[in-house]
Protein backbone atom coordinates (compact mmCIF):
# COMPACT_ATOMS: atom_id res chain seq x y z
CA UNK A 1 0.00 0.00 0.00
CA UNK A 2 0.95 3.44 -1.36
CA UNK A 3 2.31 6.14 1.59
CA UNK A 4 -0.85 8.69 0.39
CA UNK A 5 -3.21 5.95 0.60
CA UNK A 6 -2.25 4.11 3.73
CA UNK A 7 -2.24 7.83 5.21
CA UNK A 8 -5.82 8.51 3.66
CA UNK A 9 -8.12 5.75 5.12
CA UNK A 10 -7.37 6.35 8.83
CA UNK A 11 -8.20 10.05 8.25
CA UNK A 12 -11.10 9.06 6.67
CA UNK A 13 -12.19 7.39 9.76
CA UNK A 14 -10.97 10.03 11.86
CA UNK A 15 -13.56 12.27 9.64
CA UNK A 16 -17.01 9.93 10.21
CA UNK A 17 -15.67 10.45 14.00
CA UNK A 18 -16.43 14.13 13.24
CA UNK A 19 -19.30 13.52 11.00
CA UNK A 20 -21.31 11.36 13.61
CA UNK A 21 -20.41 14.00 15.90
CA UNK A 22 -22.19 16.67 13.79
CA UNK A 23 -24.95 14.65 13.16
CA UNK A 24 -25.59 13.90 16.64
CA UNK A 25 -25.52 17.44 17.28
CA UNK A 26 -28.24 17.85 14.46
CA UNK A 27 -30.25 15.24 16.28
CA UNK A 28 -30.20 17.54 19.34
CA UNK A 29 -31.66 20.60 17.95
CA UNK A 30 -34.42 17.94 15.62
CA UNK A 31 -35.25 16.90 19.41
CA UNK A 32 -36.03 19.93 20.36
CA UNK A 33 -37.47 21.48 17.38
CA UNK A 34 -39.65 18.56 16.61
CA UNK A 35 -40.82 18.09 20.41
CA UNK A 36 -43.75 19.85 20.27
CA UNK A 37 -45.75 18.18 17.65
CA UNK A 38 -45.19 14.88 19.19
CA UNK A 39 -43.48 14.34 23.11
CA UNK A 40 -41.91 10.88 22.29
CA UNK A 41 -39.81 12.66 19.32
CA UNK A 42 -37.46 14.50 21.61
CA UNK A 43 -36.80 11.16 23.54
CA UNK A 44 -36.53 9.13 20.16
CA UNK A 45 -33.89 12.16 18.47
CA UNK A 46 -31.66 12.26 21.89
CA UNK A 47 -31.32 8.36 21.90
CA UNK A 48 -29.97 8.77 18.32
CA UNK A 49 -27.30 11.89 19.49
CA UNK A 50 -26.22 8.79 22.18
CA UNK A 51 -26.09 6.11 19.54
CA UNK A 52 -23.99 8.84 17.34
CA UNK A 53 -21.54 9.37 20.08
CA UNK A 54 -21.14 5.84 21.08
CA UNK A 55 -19.98 5.10 17.15
CA UNK A 56 -17.94 8.16 16.70
CA UNK A 57 -15.96 6.35 19.90
CA UNK A 58 -15.86 3.53 18.26
CA UNK A 59 -13.89 5.31 14.48
CA UNK A 60 -11.61 7.20 17.72
CA UNK A 61 -10.55 3.44 18.44
CA UNK A 62 -10.44 2.10 15.09
CA UNK A 63 -8.20 5.15 13.34
CA UNK A 64 -5.30 4.71 15.53
CA UNK A 65 -5.71 0.79 14.95
CA UNK A 66 -5.50 1.08 11.08
CA UNK A 67 -2.98 3.92 11.11
CA UNK A 68 -0.71 1.59 13.46
CA UNK A 69 -1.71 -1.33 10.83
CA UNK A 70 -0.73 0.23 7.74
CA UNK A 71 1.84 2.69 8.64
CA UNK A 72 -0.31 5.85 7.89
CA UNK A 73 0.40 7.79 11.05
CA UNK A 74 1.45 11.37 10.02
CA UNK A 75 1.15 14.56 11.85
CA UNK A 76 -1.93 15.79 10.24
CA UNK A 77 -3.58 12.64 10.92
CA UNK A 78 -2.94 13.58 14.61
CA UNK A 79 -3.72 17.24 14.43
CA UNK A 80 -7.55 15.44 12.65
CA UNK A 81 -8.07 13.23 15.25
CA UNK A 82 -7.73 15.92 17.57
CA UNK A 83 -10.01 18.55 16.22
CA UNK A 84 -12.40 15.97 15.69
CA UNK A 85 -12.32 14.07 19.44
CA UNK A 86 -12.97 18.04 20.60
CA UNK A 87 -15.98 18.13 18.77
CA UNK A 88 -17.46 14.98 19.31
CA UNK A 89 -16.37 14.32 22.46
CA UNK A 90 -15.78 17.85 23.90
CA UNK A 91 -18.85 19.85 22.21
CA UNK A 92 -21.56 17.22 21.60
CA UNK A 93 -21.34 15.77 25.06
CA UNK A 94 -21.83 19.10 26.63
CA UNK A 95 -24.20 20.12 24.07
CA UNK A 96 -26.50 16.73 24.44
CA UNK A 97 -26.57 17.30 28.21
CA UNK A 98 -27.42 21.22 28.09
CA UNK A 99 -30.40 20.09 25.71
CA UNK A 100 -31.43 17.10 28.05
CA UNK A 101 -31.74 19.29 31.45
CA UNK A 102 -33.41 21.81 30.21
CA UNK A 103 -35.89 19.96 28.64
CA UNK A 104 -36.40 17.97 31.67
CA UNK A 105 -35.73 20.31 34.36
CA UNK A 106 -38.48 22.74 35.35
CA UNK A 107 -36.58 24.93 37.76
CA UNK A 108 -33.03 25.97 37.76
CA UNK A 109 -30.98 28.76 35.59
CA UNK A 110 -30.36 28.26 31.88
CA UNK A 111 -26.96 30.70 32.96
CA UNK A 112 -25.98 27.81 35.06
CA UNK A 113 -26.38 25.34 32.55
CA UNK A 114 -24.70 26.96 30.25
CA UNK A 115 -21.53 27.25 32.23
CA UNK A 116 -21.90 23.49 33.59
CA UNK A 117 -20.96 22.20 29.73
CA UNK A 118 -19.02 24.96 28.99
CA UNK A 119 -16.96 23.82 31.67
CA UNK A 120 -17.10 20.23 30.19
CA UNK A 121 -16.28 21.06 26.14
CA UNK A 122 -13.47 23.88 27.35
CA UNK A 123 -11.68 21.58 29.25
CA UNK A 124 -11.83 18.69 27.09
CA UNK A 125 -10.48 20.88 24.00
CA UNK A 126 -7.41 22.31 26.63
CA UNK A 127 -6.77 18.32 27.41
CA UNK A 128 -5.86 18.09 23.74
CA UNK A 129 -4.48 21.08 23.07
CA UNK A 130 -1.81 20.19 26.08
CA UNK A 131 -1.60 16.28 24.66
CA UNK A 132 -0.96 18.13 21.36
CA UNK A 133 2.21 20.89 22.54
CA UNK A 134 3.58 18.84 25.30
CA UNK A 135 6.29 16.43 23.75
CA UNK A 136 6.33 14.44 27.31
CA UNK A 137 4.04 15.36 29.95
CA UNK A 138 5.21 13.52 33.63
CA UNK A 139 5.25 11.11 34.18
CA UNK A 140 4.48 9.53 30.37
CA UNK A 141 2.74 10.67 27.66
CA UNK A 142 -1.28 9.58 26.91
CA UNK A 143 -1.05 6.09 25.07
CA UNK A 144 2.20 5.56 26.61
CA UNK A 145 3.24 2.40 28.73
CA UNK A 146 3.79 3.08 32.53
CA UNK A 147 7.17 1.17 34.27
CA UNK A 148 4.99 -2.22 34.18
CA UNK A 149 4.37 -2.05 30.68
CA UNK A 150 0.82 -0.98 30.62
CA UNK A 151 -0.80 1.70 28.85
CA UNK A 152 -2.12 4.76 30.90
CA UNK A 153 -3.19 8.34 30.31
CA UNK A 154 -2.52 11.40 32.00
CA UNK A 155 -5.95 12.71 33.35
CA UNK A 156 -9.67 11.13 31.91
CA UNK A 157 -9.38 10.90 28.42
CA UNK A 158 -11.97 12.97 26.33
CA UNK A 159 -13.86 9.57 25.04
CA UNK A 160 -14.21 8.15 28.23
CA UNK A 161 -15.45 11.60 29.41
CA UNK A 162 -18.07 11.53 26.55
CA UNK A 163 -19.04 7.97 27.46
CA UNK A 164 -20.09 8.32 31.14
CA UNK A 165 -22.16 11.75 29.95
CA UNK A 166 -23.75 10.19 26.88
CA UNK A 167 -24.32 6.55 29.00
CA UNK A 168 -25.99 8.62 31.86
CA UNK A 169 -28.79 10.32 29.27
CA UNK A 170 -29.09 7.42 27.49
CA UNK A 171 -30.27 5.40 30.12
CA UNK A 172 -32.67 8.13 31.77
CA UNK A 173 -34.02 8.19 28.56
CA UNK A 174 -35.12 4.83 28.31
CA UNK A 175 -35.99 4.70 31.53
CA UNK A 176 -38.26 8.02 31.54
CA UNK A 177 -40.02 6.53 27.78
CA UNK A 178 -39.39 2.17 28.10
CA UNK A 179 -40.75 1.87 24.69
CA UNK A 180 -37.65 2.88 22.92
CA UNK A 181 -36.56 -0.18 24.47
CA UNK A 182 -39.27 -2.51 21.67
CA UNK A 183 -38.36 -3.87 18.67
CA UNK A 184 -40.94 -4.36 16.17
CA UNK A 185 -43.91 -3.64 19.23
CA UNK A 186 -41.99 -6.77 21.26
CA UNK A 187 -40.33 -5.83 24.27
CA UNK A 188 -36.49 -6.29 24.45
CA UNK A 189 -34.72 -8.22 26.88
CA UNK A 190 -33.45 -5.20 28.69
CA UNK A 191 -37.06 -3.57 28.60
CA UNK A 192 -38.44 -7.16 30.49
CA UNK A 193 -35.51 -6.69 33.02
CA UNK A 194 -35.45 -3.25 33.90
CA UNK A 195 -39.00 -1.74 32.82
CA UNK A 196 -40.98 -4.39 35.50
CA UNK A 197 -44.54 -3.11 36.39
CA UNK A 198 -43.53 -2.89 40.21
CA UNK A 199 -40.19 -0.88 39.63
CA UNK A 200 -40.98 3.18 39.62
CA UNK A 201 -38.00 5.25 38.36
CA UNK A 202 -39.87 8.71 39.04
CA UNK A 203 -37.94 9.57 42.00
CA UNK A 204 -34.88 8.83 40.94
CA UNK A 205 -35.10 10.12 37.34
CA UNK A 206 -36.38 13.39 38.79
CA UNK A 207 -32.26 13.66 40.14
CA UNK A 208 -31.24 12.95 37.21
CA UNK A 209 -30.79 16.22 35.30
CA UNK A 210 -29.27 17.82 38.49
CA UNK A 211 -26.85 15.29 38.55
CA UNK A 212 -25.43 16.21 35.16
CA UNK A 213 -25.07 19.91 35.88
CA UNK A 214 -22.53 18.83 38.67
CA UNK A 215 -21.33 16.01 36.90
CA UNK A 216 -20.27 18.11 33.80
CA UNK A 217 -17.52 20.14 35.75
CA UNK A 218 -16.08 17.47 37.80
CA UNK A 219 -15.69 15.46 34.79
CA UNK A 220 -13.90 18.78 32.81
CA UNK A 221 -11.63 18.84 35.73
CA UNK A 222 -10.89 14.93 35.76
CA UNK A 223 -9.64 15.73 31.83
CA UNK A 224 -7.21 18.18 32.88
CA UNK A 225 -5.66 16.40 35.75
CA UNK A 226 -2.35 14.65 36.42
CA UNK A 227 -4.55 11.66 37.43
CA UNK A 228 -3.36 8.18 35.60
CA UNK A 229 -6.21 6.25 34.09
CA UNK A 230 -5.17 2.87 33.00
CA UNK A 231 -6.09 1.20 29.42
CA UNK A 232 -8.23 -1.63 30.27
CA UNK A 233 -7.45 -4.35 27.54
CA UNK A 234 -3.86 -3.15 28.16
CA UNK A 235 -3.89 -3.91 32.14
CA UNK A 236 -5.33 -7.63 31.07
CA UNK A 237 -2.99 -8.06 28.82
CA UNK A 238 0.03 -7.11 30.96
CA UNK A 239 -1.57 -9.71 33.84
CA UNK A 240 -2.90 -12.56 32.46
CA UNK A 241 -1.74 -12.25 28.73
CA UNK A 242 -4.10 -12.55 25.54
CA UNK A 243 -6.01 -15.48 26.26
CA UNK A 244 -7.81 -14.26 29.34
CA UNK A 245 -8.04 -10.79 27.82
CA UNK A 246 -10.24 -12.72 24.64
CA UNK A 247 -12.07 -14.65 27.09
CA UNK A 248 -12.79 -11.43 28.76
CA UNK A 249 -13.52 -9.01 25.57
CA UNK A 250 -15.95 -11.80 24.53
CA UNK A 251 -18.18 -12.01 27.61
CA UNK A 252 -18.01 -8.27 27.76
CA UNK A 253 -19.48 -8.21 23.88
CA UNK A 254 -22.12 -11.11 25.16
CA UNK A 255 -22.88 -8.76 28.25
CA UNK A 256 -23.70 -5.76 25.69
CA UNK A 257 -25.38 -7.29 23.48
CA UNK A 258 -27.89 -8.55 25.83
CA UNK A 259 -28.25 -4.97 27.69
CA UNK A 260 -26.14 -2.55 26.05
CA UNK A 261 -27.26 1.02 28.06
CA UNK A 262 -26.70 -0.16 31.27
CA UNK A 263 -23.33 -2.47 30.78
CA UNK A 264 -22.30 1.21 28.82
CA UNK A 265 -22.85 3.17 32.30
CA UNK A 266 -21.81 0.71 34.56
CA UNK A 267 -18.27 0.60 33.04
CA UNK A 268 -18.37 4.37 32.23
CA UNK A 269 -19.02 4.88 35.91
CA UNK A 270 -16.18 1.87 36.95
CA UNK A 271 -13.76 3.57 34.34
CA UNK A 272 -14.51 6.69 36.01
CA UNK A 273 -13.78 5.80 39.50
CA UNK A 274 -11.30 3.84 39.14
CA UNK A 275 -8.62 6.76 38.27
CA UNK A 276 -10.21 8.68 41.08
CA UNK A 277 -9.60 5.58 43.98
CA UNK A 278 -6.04 5.17 42.79
CA UNK A 279 -4.50 8.45 42.18
CA UNK A 280 -3.51 9.17 45.60
CA UNK A 281 -1.97 5.70 45.87
CA UNK A 282 -0.15 5.95 42.93
CA UNK A 283 0.61 9.57 44.17
CA UNK A 284 2.20 8.32 47.05
CA UNK A 285 4.02 5.86 45.61
CA UNK A 286 5.56 8.53 43.43
CA UNK A 287 6.19 10.48 46.37
CA UNK A 288 8.07 7.66 48.33
CA UNK A 289 10.02 6.59 44.76
CA UNK A 290 11.35 10.45 45.10
CA UNK A 291 12.69 9.94 48.58
CA UNK A 292 14.52 7.22 48.25
CA UNK A 293 16.07 8.62 45.00
CA UNK A 294 17.03 11.37 47.22
CA UNK A 295 18.32 9.10 50.02
CA UNK A 296 20.37 7.46 47.66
Amino acid sequence: MSSRRAQLLPNLITLGNAFCGLLALSKAIDALTLSGKNPIVFYEKMEAACFLVLLGMILDALDGLVARMTGGGSEFGAQLDSFSDALTFGVVPAMLAKVLIEHESTDGSARLHFLAAASFALMAILRLVRFNLEPSPPPARDGENDDNGVKTFQGLPSPAAAGAVCATIWLYLILRRPELEQEEGTPTWMHRLLFMREVDWTPLLEWIPTLLVGMLPLLGLLMVSNIRYVHGISYLASRGGQFLTLVVVVFALILFYLAPVPIMFLAAMAFLVSGIVSGPREWLRARARRRAASRA
